[in-house]
């Protein structure tokens, strides 16, 4: 018989409210200032930054921020960070720069919206790993919420008119996909000791070394500019845009998400993240006057749905795990 300690502690269970409010904030606010990098990078892009350039500082950016209230966090337990280096390195290598990495390599290949609705499929992937590696069994409701939020999704990015798939930009996206799974299932293990800010920061860290090596041996182009940017008529320094991306999109971003995933567990937080996308039309409405369809609004309605569907079925899960 399991308890809800042990549940959280492979990222499974239902929180209580304690948990679960505050839980919910974390991934909101996670996922709107995940939302605001694209915006924030296609004017950076239109004014002549590649997309490996604009990444590799945005995480660098990140890292650096963190840097300090890291150390202060840690308080002296260098020892944490030794014990969990293989966890450090997956989450940077693999959750950050892995997959970043490969979703820019796939939208080389594919139209952005297909290739962010594959990468979107992870919350799919992280129940067949809970499933999988811990014999934890999705509700028939959680499973509906899967469906009811994909449709969302197939709304939302605008789908429906047909778009053309490549090979190459399918196992591109896949690889992306499986970075985001592993992000939502690490972020959720509170067994490592690491706090949110640590395994952020360290993660962070690696990740720009691994973009920086991965720059310099050709495999990314890296070009800046410093020229000024534009957001729907409105220009600004190009700095500006790079301390978002740095400070908001990345530093806010990946702790609010770790702090989400231990408070709901993986499965719950990945679904809540799907509210990214909506929240990336948002912010391309305001800056970019790029306004979303009515199919995209309804789309966004069906993506909140299925979240909540999520939600009961988990309630289902740990009335099971507790039987």
């Amino acid at each position: 018989m399991s308890t809800v300690a042990d549940d959280m502690r492979v990222g499974t269970t239902t929180p209580g409210t304690s948990r679960l409010l505050p839980g919910l904030g974390f991934a909101v606010l996670s996922a709107m200032s995940f939302g605001l990098s694209g915006s924030l990078a296609k004017g950076l892009l239109d004014s002549g930054w590649t997309a490996g350039a604009a990444v590799a500082v945005r995480v660098l950016l990140a890292a650096a921020v963190l840097a300090v209230p890291a150390v202060v966090s840690l308080r002296g337990r260098w020892g944490l960070l030794r014990r969990n280096a293989g966890l450090v390195a997956v989450y940077g290598l693999v959750a950050v720069a892995g997959c970043q990495l490969a979703y820019f390599n796939a939208v080389v290949h594919m139209q952005v919206s297909v290739a962010l609705l594959i990468e979107y499929t992870a919350p799919v992937a992280v129940i067949g790993w809970m499933w999988l590696r811990h014999g934890h069994r999705p509700t028939v409701l959680t499973l509906v919420g899967a469906v009811v939020a994909a449709a969302g999704l197939v709304l939302v990015l605008d789908l429906l008119s047909g778009a053309a798939l490549s090979v190459p930009g399918v196992l591109w996206a896949l690889g992306a996909m499986a970075g985001a799974a592993t992000y939502f299932v690490l972020s959720a293990n509170e067994d490592n000791g690491l706090p949110p800010l640590v395994l952020a920061a360290a993660g962070l860290s690696l990740g720009a070394v691994a973009l920086l090596v991965a720059g310099a041996v050709g495999i990314v182009p890296m070009h800046a500019s410093t020229a000024s940017v534009s957001y729907d008529g409105t220009t600004v320094a190009w700095w500006l845009p790079l301390l978002g991306l740095g400070i908001v999109t990345a530093a806010l971003s990946y702790v609010t998400g770790i702090a989400a995933g231990r408070r709901l567990g993986s499965r719950l937080a990945s679904f809540v993240a799907l509210l990214e996308v909506l929240f990336a039309l948002v912010f391309a409405w305001i800056l970019l006057g790029e306004l979303p369809r009515t199919v995209q609004v309804a789309g966004g309605v069906l993506i909140l749905a299925g979240v909540v569907v999520v939600k009961l079925g988990e309630r289902g899960t740990a009335a099971g795990h507790r039987s």
